[in-house]
């Protein structure tokens, strides 16, 4: 199962603006899957565990602790906290490592990643995925007020008051958080350990910089960020996963379909946000199938 396998390497990696990071690195196949998870601030942890089981498939497979968080340095400077940033040290991960060619994972947060890196440095990727991904921040939010409107109008206006009062701490809307992310990240009873893990060693700073208080409130410095219009010139392969009942919803997946020249799209019918530990077999299947495709492109 999924989070049993240890790391064949745990690596050091320095970067350029004087910090150290983490890298785990699984298999030892010549085609490498490097994962790149949501957040930010999220420990790797339940991207590394989960698709860990690639290794068992022929593949290396290398995640890291992103800057900030995890067993990687966590320095108290918001400067850092950029997507630009972010993306010279996927860039650096890879060099670092001597990676090659790879194909890049990103997941939630790490879609934003994957697309930007994908624009920026695309000789180095055999191919993309985005998983629960979005690149119009703005359309997402739209989509994020449409699924909590359905827990109905009280309910939203309740949320609404807190956010104009700043008290988002109150246990109400608190509450109200619950129930979406139980809807909308992940549909499972039980949560599994590697997503615990990661999320009670969460640093909020990159993520209230970048993001916002919460999954579904945009207040930080991407909330405009939009990378549809230039996604036609992403001309490697690009798998895009998500769930139908996504956070990041299967309209946010569609709407980059539509204008990327060579993808292809996914919807897990039983999934949200975590298809990966949600709906595995067919998660993995579906990955492992084009990423061979991907492959001999």
């Amino acid at each position: 199962m999924a989070g049993e396998r240890q790391p064949d390497e745990i690596i050091t990696i320095p970067l350029k603006e004087g910090f150290n990071v983490k890298a785990y690195s699984f298999g030892f196949g010549d085609d490498v899957l490097l994962c790149a998870n949501g957040g930010p601030g999220l420990p790797c942890d339940y991207i590394r565990d989960s698709h860990s089981v690639m290794a068992d498939r022929g593949f290396r497979v290398v995640a890291w602790d992103q800057l900030g968080c995890g067993k990687s340095d966590r320095p108290d400077d918001s400067s850092l906290w950029t997507l630009e940033r972010y993306v010279e040290e996927a860039e650096q991960v890879r060099a670092v490592l001597g990676l090659g060619k790879v194909h890049f994972l990103g997941q939630s947060w790490g879609t934003w990643m994957g697309t930007e890196y994908a624009l920026t440095h695309p000789q180095n990727l055999k191919s993309l995925t985005l998983a629960n991904g979005a690149c119009d921040i703005p359309y997402l939010i739209s989509e994020l007020h449409r699924l909590r409107e359905a827990l109905g109008p009280e309910t939203v206006a309740m949320m609404q008051r807190h956010e104009a009062e700043g008290t988002l701490d109150h246990p109400e809307y608190q509450a109200a958080i619950t129930i979406l992310n139980y809807r909308h990240v992940c549909r499972l009873d039980a949560w599994p350990d590697a997503v615990n893990r990661s999320l009670d060693d969460w640093n909020m700073a990159p993520y209230l910089t970048m993001q916002g208080p919460n999954e579904f409130t945009y207040t930080g410095n991407m909330k405009n960020w939009n990378r549809v219009p230039d996604m036609h010139r992403i001309e490697m392969p690009v798998l895009l996963l998500t769930g139908l009942y996504d956070e990041l919803t299967p309209a946010c997946s569609a709407q980059m379909h539509h204008v990327l020249p060579n993808s292809e799209i996914r919807v897990f019918k039983n999934s949200s946000h975590m298809p990966f530990f949600e709906e595995p077999d067919a998660y993995f299947a579906c990955l492992e199938r084009f990423l061979r495709k991907a492959s001999k492109a």
